[in-house]
């Protein structure tokens, strides 16, 4: 049973270390996030579940302790998934989830044990939505902290260039993971994300699968597009 979320964008830039002089550029987001996480801790629950997006070599199951690097971004920083000591023979955690672990990591998370989920960005509606149900299905009391950014495409300089249909599937992914509304989430349209870069459109419809007869409502904390890319948080309970 999905008894909260939390949703959050997944730029190594979120990490001060990684950002160097522009971090305060990022203060917001990144404090939205550990509010996001502290509505998961005040839900207790048995379980968190960190959903990413990952190329295929970081899809898959990751679990507690998994290690994470941002050694790949020139800085010498590492991180374990939940914390504690690296997991053995664990693979190496996607950027999205090393973010997550970050994120974590600096919120003191102690509230349950954790465990990842690499999604590859192209992966169907439906299969997400299955994916999604599967994780919600498990005993216990289960959250997700669901990573994910909007498109890539909202200025001249964002890394995907600027097309003029960017902001509005923003503006729609906003709404709908504001409202936790599930088939608004579900109706985001997975060629045009692509195409717009936006890598958190497979995550938010696992997110979707997995809520479903959770009766969770949502509050949008941040939706801004920094360096031209849409960086969303919500909290979900």
């Amino acid at each position: 049973m999905l008894v909260a979320a939390a949703v959050c964008p997944c730029p190594p830039l979120l990490v001060p270390e990684v950002s160097g002089a522009a971090a305060p550029e990022t203060d917001g987001a990144r404090a939205a996030c550990f509010d996001a996480i502290g509505v998961l801790a005040a839900a207790r629950p048995d379980r968190l579940v960190v959903v990413g997006p990952a190329e295929r070599s970081g899809r898959g199951r990751h679990p507690q302790g998994a290690p994470g690097s941002f050694r790949g971004y020139g800085v010498p920083l590492d991180v374990t998934l939940g914390g504690g000591e690296p997991a053995a023979d664990a693979h190496e955690l996607p950027p999205s989830l090393a973010v997550a672990a970050w994120l974590l990591e600096r919120t003191g998370w102690g509230a349950a044990p954790v465990e990842g989920l690499g999604v590859g960005e192209p992966l169907t509606r439906d299969r997400c939505v299955a994916a999604g149900r599967e994780l919600a299905a498990g005993e216990g009391r289960s959250a997700l902290l669901v990573m994910g950014d909007g498109s890539a495409c909202r200025t001249l300089k964002a890394p995907g260039y600027f097309d003029e249909r960017a902001a509005a599937f923003d503006a729609e992914a906003a709404r709908a993971l504001g409202a936790a509304d599930l088939p608004g989430l579900l109706a985001l349209d997975d060629e045009l994300a692509y195409e717009l870069k936006a890598a958190g459109r497979a995550c938010w419809q696992v997110l979707a699968g997995a809520a479903e007869g959770a009766g969770l409502s949502g509050r949008l904390l941040y939706d801004e597009a920094p360096y031209g890319v849409g960086y969303l948080v919500a909290s979900w309970s």
